[in-house]
């Protein structure tokens, strides 16, 4: 029987780790600090054993047909990848497809391993939900590819209740910031929408929330246009908009109006040294203490229009709060993840570089895993 190997357990880890021990796997789980997974994983019962991590002891310990799960920092994903494809063992990661991680494919189909990534949140149950949306459509009596298709999906990882600075800490803000140096790409009014500073571009957005409508703020993020392959919709849809950001409560552009600034106003001599000043102060202000609650909300919404007239308009939204299992965070993350290494061990997924799949039993798993997780998970059609 293959053994799962879990490389990593900081913030986002536990609550997936737990449930493969307690589902029957055997697990090695490695971190730098073996007293602190010992710790996190204090009363459960399973076959898993804790050691220190290093690449070293990875390779000592997984066989072939083994599955190793990264939750460690970006950069480590492909040299665990790469140990992987030395070693005959399949790997999983939330975090997304990199080139480096990508040109790894054709070495992993022809071995016959399962490279799996973008399974966590979002990128993860976005996924799912992207893709249940456009089964769903095409699918329907009224789909067709000269309509008018707008595609939203956003996600925010927030404080239960919102604060001054509007946004807590659940790890180092330093991605947050890095992430606001970077371009985004999307579609908006059938053209190509390219954004160098996300600040600029924030927009109000409601949610009709049954349990309390709101407004938020979102912009988009990252580059949205390879997206458009991956949910099935580049077989000539008319695509009026798509775009993938970010949410944050209302307020949140004139709470932050000072870090912009400052991030706008860094050389790139000096950037990474003064981002890391302004990551830690951030850390120290607004990061979570022991007790406070997070909030995910997840909101992935297909508007379809023929003319003027709306004629299809379906939309998934997720409110989680965190509780005695984990923050909301962990638990719709590592969870996620949890699903992917079991359907990899039941061998449901393709060999090769891959994201969250697209075959509908699976994404209704992992939707289904996600709405027992939150506290308010619909499907909203706008038209009935």
């Amino acid at each position: 029987m293959a053994n799962i190997h879990w490389l990593g357990t900081g913030l986002s880890a536990i609550p997936g780790l737990k449930m493969l021990i307690e589902n029957g796997h055997t697990v090695v789980v490695y971190n730098r600090t073996v007293n602190k997974a010992i710790e996190a994983l204090s009363g459960i019962n399973g076959d898993y054993k804790v050691v220190p991590f290093s690449l070293e002891t990875v390779q000592e310990n997984t066989a072939a047909g083994d599955v190793v799960v990264s939750m460690l920092p970006g950069n480590f994903h492909v040299p665990v990848a790469e140990l992987c494809l030395s070693l005959n063992a399949h790997f999983v990661s939330s975090s997304y497809i990199s080139d480096e991680m990508r040109a790894l494919d054709d070495n992993a189909k022809e071995k016959k391993l399962c490279f799996v990534n973008e399974v966590g949140l979002d990128p993860g149950i976005d996924h799912s939900m992207s893709h249940a949306l456009v089964d769903d459509y095409k699918n329907s009596a009224v789909f067709s590819a000269q309509n008018e298709h707008s595609f939203l999906s956003y996600c925010g990882g927030l404080s239960d209740v919102p604060n001054d600075f509007c946004y807590k800490f659940s790890w180092s803000p330093l991605g947050v910031l890095k992430a606001l140096m970077s371009t985004s790409v999307s579609i908006r009014d059938g053209e190509i929408y390219t954004v160098t500073k996300p600040w600029e571009s924030v927009e109000l957005y409601p949610l009709p929330m049954p349990w309390g409508k709101d407004e938020f703020e979102v912009y988009p993020n990252r580059d949205s246009l390879p997206f458009i392959e991956q949910y099935q919709m580049d077989d000539d849809l008319n695509i009026k908009q798509f775009v993938r950001g970010t949410l944050r409560y209302k307020g949140w552009k004139n709470a932050w109006q000072e870090i912009f600034s400052e991030v706008d106003s860094l050389d790139a001599a000096s950037a990474e040294d003064r981002l890391k000043e302004i990551s830690d102060d951030l850390w120290d202000k607004y990061s979570y203490k022991e007790g406070e609650v997070d909030r995910v909300i997840l909101t992935v919404e297909l508007k379809v229009e023929n003319g003027t007239e709306v004629v299809w308009h379906k939309q998934y939204l997720m409110d989680t709060l965190g509780n005695e299992n984990g923050s909301a965070m962990a638990q719709l993350v590592s969870c996620s993840v949890a699903l992917a290494v079991e359907a990899v061990l039941g061998s449901e997924i393709l060999p090769g570089v891959t994201a969250a799949p697209h075959q509908s039993e699976l994404v209704g798993r992992w939707l289904m895993q996600a709405e027992k997780i939150s506290d308010h998970f619909i499907l909203i059609d706008h038209l009935n």
